[in-house]
């Protein structure tokens, strides 16, 4: 929106918006998922609302619209619906939107609503209690299903109940940290600001399954896939990641994502593979119907810039001419040329 738009909208009244902050999430309308220079395009798109944005990559974005409220006379909502038809004009991608008073409550919202659409929480204690009450306790944002299932053997199955147990409590449970963490989440609070920045390049791919997957032994393979042709993306481009996040979606349209920060950055598939092994671990996903898992390398940076630390394993030498011969194999005949025989059909 420019500010000529703007000079034409009526004025606010002076007082504090209902509620601020946005969790826009977009997705394709037809096609796979967003490249890299879409989501660029889209982040653009939203910067022109406002300079609050912070990108959460690969498909998502908080904003802080408080001070755009007022300046360009639109209520949130409003300027979610705009955002939406501007992201479709320009770019063939659709978004929802969740408003609510802080980044947790914003994206707690929109993933209660079907795509496309956008969903208001009033920044108001009796209604953010009414939202959270009957929510089982998966469904607070930053509880995985291992926390989950720690919770639920005490009884705490639905974050209303989390709620009013005693922070005491949660804290024998979960630790002094997490716990406090979590007992504040079920009442609402989530100091977390909405931080602007530059985006840390990146780079991803994701594994959608043909079915609701439940076996670990298929999602690890998905995953060990995922980290080769990632490893060969990188490797080509001449750059290393500074760490390793792991998204998993879930047959109910929630995820759980993950992140790991490498010793020194890395584009060497094994320590790609390792990584993503440990991250979807340590989600103890038992019996999860699981829809896709994705990986996405962050915090780029040019390999020839990075000092590497020197290794006296020949195993580890080994390895790495190994996957140097079959990068220069690949280059030449194609991907289907070599490949990890553990990576092989996966559905």
């Amino acid at each position: 929106m420019s500010a000529g738009e703007g000079r034409h909208l009526a004025a606010v009244p002076d007082r504090p918006p209902a509620a601020g902050v946005l969790y826009v999430h977009f997705h394709p309308v037809a096609g796979p998922a967003l490249t890299e220079d879409t989501y660029d395009g889209l982040l653009a798109l939203l910067a022109e609302v406002t300079p609050v944005v912070q990108a959460l990559p690969p498909d998502a974005a908080l904003l802080d619209v408080r001070g755009a409220v007022r300046y360009f006379g639109h209520d949130p909502a409003e300027l979610a619906a705009l955002l939406r038809v501007r992201a479709l004009a320009r770019y063939g991608a659709d978004c929802t939107v969740g408003i609510a008073g802080n980044p947790m409550l914003a994206r707690m919202t929109a993933h209660d609503g079907p795509p496309g659409s956008v969903r208001t929480l009033p920044d108001d204690a009796q209604a953010v209690a009414a939202f959270l009450a009957r929510k089982p306790a998966a469904a607070l944002y930053g509880v995985g299903p291992a926390t989950a299932r720690t919770l639920c053997a005490y009884g705490l199955d639905s974050v209303g109940r989390i709620a009013e147990a005693p922070l005491s409590a949660l804290q024998r449970v979960l630790g002094a940290a997490a716990g406090r963490r979590i007992h504040e989440r079920a009442r609402g609070i989530d100091p977390t600001p909405v931080t602007p920045d530059a985006r840390v390049r990146s780079m991803g791919s994701e594994h959608r399954f043909g079915s609701d997957e439940l076996d670990p032994h298929r999602r690890r393979r998905a995953l060990l896939a995922l980290a080769d042709g990632l490893g060969l993306r990188l490797r080509q481009s001449g750059q290393v990641a500074r760490g390793l996040k792991l998204t998993v979606r879930y047959a109910d349209g929630s995820s759980t994502t993950r992140s790991r920060t490498f010793p020194e950055p890395t584009a060497h598939t094994p320590e790609l593979t390792a990584a993503a092994y440990a991250l979807h671990a340590a989600l103890g996903l038992q019996r999860a119907r699981v829809r896709a898992v994705a990986l996405r390398a962050e915090g780029l940076c040019d390999a020839q810039l990075v000092a590497h630390q020197l290794s006296f394993d020949p195993e580890d030498e080994k390895a790495r001419r190994v996957e140097a011969a079959v990068d220069r194999a690949r280059a030449r005949f194609g991907m289907a040329a070599v490949g990890l025989a553990s990576a092989h059909h996966v559905a």
